[in-house]
């Protein structure tokens, strides 16, 4: 659904989006692209419980 929210604010076709792809592909390389979604993912994750006001704690935390 943000996908489609996203593609249609910024009017982005199937082209351009491949192109931006290959860019961002071209500038951190094959190997460091998992790392960044990775991380990314995080962010997000952390962004929305904190938004929820999630106060549990974290896995390292409990460790």
């Amino acid at each position: 659904m943000l996908l489609s929210i996203l593609l249609g604010f910024l009017n982005l076709g199937g082209g351009e989006i491949f192109a931006i792809m290959a860019i961002v592909l071209l500038m951190f390389g094959g190997k460091k692209l998992p790392e960044l979604m990775k991380g990314l993912g995080k962010g997000i994750k952390e962004f929305k419980d904190a938004s929820k006001g999630v106060d549990e704690p974290k896995e390292e935390e409990k460790k």
